[in-house]
């Protein structure tokens, strides 16, 4: 993922980091935004939530003051060091870490916003272990329109399994990922071709 940042393949080239038109288009944001607000306001204590791929926090930074504490964690070292100096507020932490094989930090919510769409099947399966550890997930996947094939493998990288008419859906083999309930929380339309952008909140046991 480091060379995607360096060599602008997400676009921004004016930008030292950039994270994507799905982290910077507000037909994408404002949905996501406003869908993950509602449900930090629901809770009558602020909850302490873990933002596993932060990315260049151009949408996380609109949600620490809305938590109890609030973890950032991306894998591009250089990438956690420019979000330290640029964001720094009280509550608000950054780690460096590799989700498929470092442990994760605690939380009460882990958001995972277009992160697993990138991964292999291995490192999908290593990553939900992990989170369900947490009660709830808010995860972001971008899928095609309609019926598809889901879970094909891919190996991890800048691609994604739209390619192959494919997306990731954590409920059904190989994942099978054990939970209480779930609801869409948003979802954006790029193009009947292109796919669109879901978020699901799931409750874990």
């Amino acid at each position: 993922m480091k060379q995607v940042y360096e060599k602008h393949l997400w676009g921004g080239e004016q930008e030292e980091f950039y994270s994507g038109d799905g982290s910077h288009h507000p037909e994408i944001v404002s949905p996501y935004q406003q869908a993950v607000l509602f449900f930090l306001h629901s809770f009558e204590h602020p909850i302490r939530v873990c933002d596993l791929g932060c990315g260049d926090f151009n949408i996380g930074k609109d949600f620490v003051k809305h938590t109890r504490e609030y973890i950032a964690v991306d894998i591009v070292e250089e990438l956690i060091d420019y979000n330290k100096q640029k964001y720094q507020e009280e509550r608000l932490s950054f780690y460096c870490l590799d989700l498929a094989v470092d442990e994760l930090p605690k939380g009460d919510c882990a958001m995972v916003r277009q992160v697993l769409q990138h991964l292999s099947n291995k490192e999908v399966q290593a990553i939900l272990q992990k989170l369900q550890n947490f009660k709830y997930v808010i995860l972001t996947e971008h899928i095609p329109v309609g019926e598809f094939v889901p879970n094909l493998d891919i190996i991890s990288g800048q691609g994604i399994r739209i390619k192959k008419q494919s997306g990731l859906d954590i409920l059904k083999p190989p994942f099978s990922f054990k939970i209480k309930q779930v609801k869409e929380l948003c979802s954006v339309l790029l193009s009947p071709t292109k796919g669109r952008i879901v978020t699901y909140l799931y409750e874990v046991f």
